[in-house]
Order: structure tokens, then sequence, then C-alpha cells
């Protein structure tokens, strides 16, 4: 591995001319990255480590040795590309990690896991299982996202991972369990590190995203679009070496808490750190761990850090330089990327001390040159300020869609560039790979010097979790149910249709929820002045319209969910933003300003009022002279929410049956006339097989 020709370890195209020739390749890159993987586990040079738990926050190896075999065999039986499992017991325990693990959430289960011998036998029949689909599957160019190779695809680069994530286990477990390997050399050039200078970089406005026809596999994070608008920056002409973190290790850094956020000091608190995870000190003398030795510290080498340690560094930086020093965006090392011209897997000499190409260890940080920066990919993944989130666009995959989903939340911040190890998708651009800021990958950090506050390039839009919110986005935004229209649609395009405007300047939704009839009646009116009682639904509009995008999760059953995504791009309301103003208000209660209407529209609202009658005989006060008024309800009077002595109707009278209808036009009728009376039906729903079907009244009044 020191060539810098490895092109087997550089994912494949998804193109081609000859589907017998894709197939060969298919084939040789599975194997390849099979016994890659294998020949990684040669490391460890007994049974019992495979049963130790190095990491605390991970299972033992025996774990990974055996996940990414039962990987092909699930993922493969979801899609029913194959019929019969291989071993029910393995393809369970073996199914999911703990990698989402807080620092302090110590991972108590029993297992029983089987012997190496019996878990290398069971990954002997995966191969030839996979070997056999490789060969009998249909293959059609170029690779989509639902063919039979796109599944393999998924577990070739799933592996190459596990292959990165594997080692930094391996690199924790005590020298005496592991031993040295030809095929896995560390480099062996040490020494004192250049010293770092900051190196202007113009800024501009960038669109990152992968496209849809793109040319090689992708993780779902990958896809879609987002533009980021970064500022003139300066950033570090090499990453940061062990020699320049040790400068701050040796300036007290781990024990001044003003450094620290407030998660970072948490994590000391509860770690007791005081220098990074691979480094130790004994009688004076700093030492690292690699993979399967312990060398003194190579000084030129990159530091390997967590990210609330790279944070720190960058903190006490700042201090010293008086300059506002920071970990770069993902946006800034896209920008920093473009001096490399070309891609993997056009690479004919890997760049970078990436791919295996050249050693199985960090190397000196002034080693590969990109124009005037050095290391823009590999030798350590670079920690960033950005937390994952998915692009415009994004969707899971179907057969993977808990791959990003639960990265999404905050916690979870991106490493760019990819390390030493890093092979296959990991290694090209477009790669998004994010970790807990607590968690270790063979990752370290560059610097950079910015005005600009990261959180003001782009948001970070988490998904919505709360069962009511997420149950009106899908009523909103969803799909339609047994053939019956989206409710918020159809409701807008009834009540239009029967009415005659003279005027289209300003509409009024009242009860607004989380906007979607809103949106409808912007098509038609100059402004629209969208209310709701709930603050919480006003917020998820509102956060619509300033993201274009709002994510969801819905019950399909019992703990089971599915993630559902809504774009204003694709439902062709992008260009309506500017004409709504979604505010939280009272409906029996409504400010002067909100006046001179030429259409209410009050959707579900009524039955829902605590005075419903208050606000009919103020709403007059609000529209023009020929305006509309729309009142749609089901009628649903509940006493939690309408007092019964104030119910418009669905009540005895005098003996008679009085309906809300009646009620409604003994109020409104000294002010209106009523111009016609529909019924609108809709779906809620409330999980995969659980749905509310009702028939909504709409009475539509013009003003007299």
């Amino acid at each position: 591995m020191n060539t810098g020709t490895t092109p087997v370890t550089q994912t494949l195209l998804l193109t081609g001319e000859s589907e017998a020739a894709k197939r060969q390749e298919l084939k040789d890159y599975f194997n390849q990255t099979w016994e890659l993987y294998e020949s990684l586990f040669e490391l460890i040079n007994n049974d019992a480590a495979y049963y130790l738990k190095a990491e605390p926050l991970r299972h033992p190896l025996i774990f990974y040795f055996g996940h990414t075999a039962t990987f092909y065999i699930n993922k493969l039986k979801l899609a029913k590309y194959i019929d019969e499992r291989i071993d029910d017991n393995f393809e369970s325990m073996f199914a999911i990690g703990v990698d989402e693990m807080s620092w302090d959430d110590l991972d108590a289960n029993n297992y029983q896991w089987p012997s190496v011998a019996a878990t290398r036998t069971y990954r002997s029949q995966v191969k030839a299982l996979v070997n056999d689909v490789i060969e009998q599957m249909p293959l059609t160019l170029p690779i989509s996202r639902y063919c039979p190779a796109w599944v393999i695809l998924m577990g070739i680069e799933h592996e190459r991972i596990h292959l990165e994530t594997s080692s930094v286990i391996i690199r924790q477990l005590p020298l005496a369990d592991v031993s040295p390997h030809p095929g896995w050399q560390a480099c062996q050039d040490t020494g004192p590190a250049a010293a770092n200078v900051l190196l202007s970089v113009p800024g501009k406005t960038m669109t990152l995203g992968k496209s849809a026809d793109d040319h090689t596999y992708g993780w779902d994070n990958e896809y879609g679009h987002k533009r980021f608008k970064v500022a003139d920056f300066k950033a570090a002409k090499y990453l940061v070496s062990n020699q320049e973190y040790l400068n701050f290790v040796e300036a007290g850094g781990y024990a001044e808490p003003r450094f620290w956020n407030e998660e970072g000091l948490a994590w000391l608190a509860y770690t007791q750190a005081s220098m990074p995870r691979f480094w130790r000190r004994q009688d004076g003398r700093w030492l690292q761990r690699n993979l399967t030795q312990e060398i003194p510290l190579p000084l030129n080498w990159p530091v390997e850090v967590n990210q609330l340690e790279a944070k720190a560094f960058c903190n006490w930086k700042a201090e010293q330089a008086q300059a506002p020093i920071r970990l770069l965006t993902e946006a800034e090392w896209y920008l920093l990327r473009e001096k490399i011209a070309d891609d993997a897997p056009s690479w004919r000499e890997v760049p970078g001390n990436i791919c295996l190409a050249y050693y199985a260890s960090p190397c000196p940080v002034n080693r590969f040159a990109h124009q005037e920066f050095c290391d823009l990919v590999g030798n350590v993944w670079q920690w960033t300020e950005s937390q994952i989130d998915g692009f415009n666009g994004f969707a899971v995959h179907p057969l993977y869609d808990d791959f990003s989903t639960p990265t999404f939340d905050g916690k979870h911040n991106l490493i760019k560039g990819g390390s030493w190890i890093s092979t296959g998708n990991e290694a090209i651009a477009a790669s998004r790979y994010a970790f807990r800021r607590h968690f270790y990958q063979h990752a370290g950090f560059r610097y950079v010097q910015s005005q600009q506050d990261p959180a003001q390039m782009a948001e970070v839009n988490v998904y919505e979790t709360d069962e009511l919110i997420s149950q009106y986005l899908e009523f909103h935004y969803g799909a339609e149910y047994f053939g019956v229209g989206n409710f918020c649609v159809n409701g807008v395009t009834q009540a239009l249709n029967e009415i005659q405007l003279g005027h289209t300047a300003k509409a009024l939704d009242i009860g607004c929820s989380v906007g979607r009839a809103s949106f409808e009646l912007a098509k038609v009116f100059d402004r629209v002045d969208a209310i709701d009682f709930s603050a919480r639904f006003i917020q998820q509009a509102y956060a619509l319209t300033e993201q274009g995008e709002k994510r969801y999760t819905i019950r399909t059953e019992g703990d089971l969910q599915e993630f559902k995504s809504v774009s204003l791009e694709a439902l062709g309301y992008a260009h309506l933003v500017d004409k709504l103003n979604f505010v939280q208000g009272d409906a029996c209660n409504l400010k002067p300003q909100y006046t001179g209407y030429d259409l209410v529209y009050a959707s579900n609202l009524i039955d829902r009022l605590a005075d419903p009658l208050e606000f009919l005989t103020d709403i007059h006060r609000r529209i023009n002279r020929g305006g509309y008024l729309v009142i749609a309800s089901p009628y649903t009077w509940l006493e939690e929410y309408t007092p019964k002595d104030k119910w418009l109707g669905g009540v005895k009278r005098k003996g008679e049956n009085f309906t809300s209808l009646d009620g409604l036009t003994e109020s409104l009728i000294g002010q209106f006339e009523l111009v016609a009376v529909k019924e609108i039906p809709f779906v809620i729903r409330e999980t995969k097989r659980k749905f509310q079907h009702t028939v909504s009244e709409m009475s539509i009044w013009r003003k007299r």
C-alpha cells in the first residue's frame, strides 16, 4: 500500500458500455472489499480479543466481524432478492450496532456471541451467496437505486465504512492482542512539524448536493441541493499537527474551562481526559498508539481528536491570536476541495493519504500538497462546525431508511475529506459522514479565521417527531388516501369555484394550522394572512417558508416510523412565500390590523372555538363589501373545547332539531347571504392502518 495506484479501493462507476464487464467489475469490487475487511481482522492475534470492549460505546469486535455479512442477507431478504436466510440467529444478533450512544450510556447487555470460527464459517456462506446473486441477478446500465446491483453496492460501501470504524476499535485493543501485518504497514516518516500558516480564500455562493443521475453510488444524505453563501476566510495550510496541538495540551488547555463549551465540559468531567485518546505520557515521553504499535509521538503527523477537543483548541488559538478562529464548515471544506480537479474513481494516482494507497497510518501533514494547501483529502478526517442535515429534496432509501435520519438531531457533526483508510464512497468529494461530537474516528481538523457565523450559512432542519404535529403535517402535505383528495387543496378549490371575486388583494386563513390552504389561497390573492391559535402549528408553517422544506416522522405501527419530507419547490409553492404572513393569534380576539379582506377562510375552526358566536359577530367587520366568508366544519362539538350553551347547533331547540348550519344562518344572515353549501370529505392518517374518514360541511357566504 505505497504506490498511490489502488483502483480497486475506489468506488465503482454506475455507468458502462458492457453489462458483462460491469457484472465482473462489481464482483471484483465485492470480493476485494470482503478480503480487505477480513485482512484487517488478521491483525488480532487471539480469539479472546474479539470479545473485549475496547471501545465502551461500541460492541466488541466479534459483532463487527459478523455485522457486515448479515447486512447483505438482511437487505437482500428485505428487497426480496433472496428467499431464504442463512442463519436467523446471526442475522438478528449481528443486525444493529450501538454507534449512537452518549459517552455515559454504558451498554450493559449480555450477548451470547458465537465463536470466531462459527462467525468465519458464516461469513464464507454469505460470500458464496452474494457472489451467486451477482452472477444471476438482472443487470442494466446505468445501475439505478432500485435494482439488485444497488443493494450489492450498498453492502459493499457499508462494509468499507466498517473497515474504518473497526480499525478505530482495533487501535484501542491492548498491544498484546495485535500483531504487525505485511498488508498494514504504517508510515515511518516522523520528525518536527512544519509551522502552520493561514492562507486567504475568496468566498462565494455555492450549491452543495449530489444529483440523482450522478455516476457513483451515494448514501441518502448526499442527494438533493442546498445553497450556502461563504464569506472570504483564511484557512490553515496544514491540518493541525501533533506538535501544534501539544502546545495546547502543555499550556493546560484541558484544565481551562473557558476553552470548552458546555458539552465539552460535561465530557471532560466524565472522562477526566487530559490528552487525546491515542496519546500516552510515560517517563516524561509522549507516545502515540497506532494500529499495532506504540511509537514516540510523531510531531509532524496530524493530531487525532474528537470534535469537542478540536473546538477547545480553536478557542485557545483564537485567544492566542486575538482573532476569530474556529473549525471550518462543510461549505468551506467544499470550497477548498475545488483545488483538486478530479475525483474518485477517476484518480490514476491517488492525490493524498487516502484509499489505503500509501500507508496504514497517518503521515506528515506536508506530505501531500494540493496547490498551496496540504491534505485537503486524506490523512485524517476533518471535523467541521456543521451539524449534518439532509439537503433539500432529501429522501431515504426504502431498504435503509435509518442510515442518516437518526443523525439529523443536532448532535452529530460532519467529518470531511476522508482518512488514510477511507475507501470507496468515503473517498469521493460528495461523501457526507457524521458522528457524535465525543466520538473518535481517524479524525483531526483544520482551523479557519472568519468573521462569518457558521449558523448564518444554512440552518439545520431536523425531523419533527411530535405525533400531533406530524399528523397534521401529513394531513396537509402528505399522501392522499382511499381516493380522497387533499382536504386543504380541495376545500380552497371548491370554495373559489362557487364565488365571483371582484378583488383579490387580501385573504385571511383563520385557523390555518400548518398552512397548506394558505399556500393555495396565495395562488390567487396578493397577500394572505394566516393565523392559528397554536404557536406550534404556526412554527411549522413559518419554518416551511423560511427553509423551503419540512421533515417529519409518522408512525406506521408500534415503534416503527416512516420518514417524510415536504418541499415547497416540489409543491409549486416556492414563489408564493413572500405573499404569506404566518402569525399566532386568537380567532375570537383578532388585532385591529387584520381587516380589509376579500375572503376569509375558516376551515375546521368553528367547532373548536370557546365562543363561536363571538367570532361570527365580529368577522363581518373585517371583510370588504362583496367579499366572502367560507366556513368548513364537521361540527364535532365537544364540551372540552366549547361550553354546550355556546354550541351553534347540534342541539334540540323548542323540541326540534337545530343544526349547526341553522346556527350559522341565524348568526350571519343579517350581514351575509348564503351562496352555497357543499360537503368536503377528508382523511386523517393516525398509523399505517388506522385512519379517520370525516366529512366537513362547507358553507359559503357573501357579505351584503
